[in-house]
C-alpha cells in the first residue's frame, strides 16, 4: 500500500484564504492527525506563528502588514516580525529610547508581558532596577541603558503624565506647554490645578507638584484638599471680601 501524499499547497491555500488558522484546523486541512506532518509541510512556506494566543495560530509571512513596531494583527490575534514574545519584548526594550515598565510593555504588544520580562532578565537577555516602586526593563548595552536611564528621569520630571510612551512630542516641548497653561491660570485655578493633578497621583504628589511648578507644597496641598471639601468657588478667583479694593470703593463719597 502506497504512502499518503500530503501537500504544502493545501495549507497555502487555507491560509491565503483563512488569513490564519490553528494546528487543528490545519490538520484538517492536510487530511493528517499528526503535528510533525504539518510542520514539516508548513516549513516551506515560511511562516509565522503568533505571539498571542500561546502562540497557538499560524499565518504566512507574504500576507502579513506589519506596522512601523514590527507588529502584524488578524481578528485580536499577534504576530511579529520578530518571531515570540520573548524575542519581541527583548527588541522592544533594547529599542525604547526610556526602557519599559511591564504595564507599559504589555500595552504596546497587547498582551500580558511580565512572565516573558521575567524570563529575558534571568537569561540576562534585559536588565532590571526598581524605580519608583516598578522595575524598570533595559537593554544590556550600558552605554543604551544610560541613555534609557536619563530619558527615563525627563519624562519622569513631567508628573502630569500618567504614560508618557503615548506622547507625540518630546517630553522638554510637552513641559513647556504645560507650564505655559499654568502662566495663563489665576491664583485659585493654579493652586486647584495642582492639587488635581495631585490627586491623580496619589503619595508624594505634593511634593512632585510643588517642584515641577516651583510652588509650595502647602499651596498644592490646600488645592487638594479644597477638591476633597468640594470647597471650589466657580465665580470668582477669590473668596468674598478677599483681596484690594476696587477703586470705586476706596474713593471717598
Amino acid at each position: 500500500m502506497r504512502p499518503l501524499s500530503f501537500r504544502s499547497d493545501e495549507l497555502r491555500s487555507l491560509l491565503l484564504r483563512n488569513q490564519i488558522a490553528t494546528l487543528d484546523e490545519l490538520k484538517l486541512a492536510l487530511g493528517t492527525p499528526v503535528d510533525v506532518t504539518v510542520f514539516r509541510k508548513l516549513k516551506p512556506l515560511d511562516y509565522l506563528t503568533s505571539y498571542s494566543h500561546r502562540g497557538g495560530y499560524y499565518a504566512l509571512r507574504e500576507i502579513a502588514r506589519f506596522d512601523e513596531n514590527g507588529l502584524w494583527s488578524q481578528a485580536e490575534v499577534w504576530f511579529s516580525r520578530f518571531g515570540t514574545l520573548l524575542a519581541t519584548a527583548e527588541t522592544f526594550v533594547h529599542r525604547s529610547p526610556r526602557g519599559y515598565f511591564a504595564d507599559e510593555l504589555a500595552r504596546a504588544l497587547h498582551v500580558e508581558a511580565q512572565d516573558a520580562l521575567h524570563h529575558l532578565t534571568q537569561q540576562r537577555r534585559v536588565t532590571r532596577e526598581m524605580v519608583s516602586g516598578l522595575y524598570l526593563y533595559t537593554a544590556t548595552d550600558r552605554a543604551i541603558q544610560q541613555g534609557q536611564r536619563l530619558t527615563r528621569r525627563t519624562v519622569e520630571a513631567v508628573p502630569t503624565v500618567a504614560d508618557a510612551s503615548v506622547l507625540q512630542v518630546s517630553e522638554e516641548e510637552l513641559k513647556a506647554s504645560i507650564l505655559l497653561f499654568y502662566s495663563l491660570l489665576d491664583e485659585q485655578q493654579r493652586r486647584l490645578y495642582a492639587g488635581l493633578e495631585s490627586l491623580k497621583l496619589g503619595r508624594g504628589g505634593d511634593r512632585q507638584l510643588a517642584d515641577f511648578l516651583d510652588l509650595d507644597p502647602h499651596t498644592v496641598a490646600r488645592g487638594r484638599q479644597q477638591w476633597l471639601a468640594q470647597d471650589v468657588e466657580v465665580d470668582r478667583a477669590r473668596r468674598s471680601g478677599g483681596g484690594r479694593k476696587s477703586v470705586g470703593k476706596k474713593r471717598p463719597k
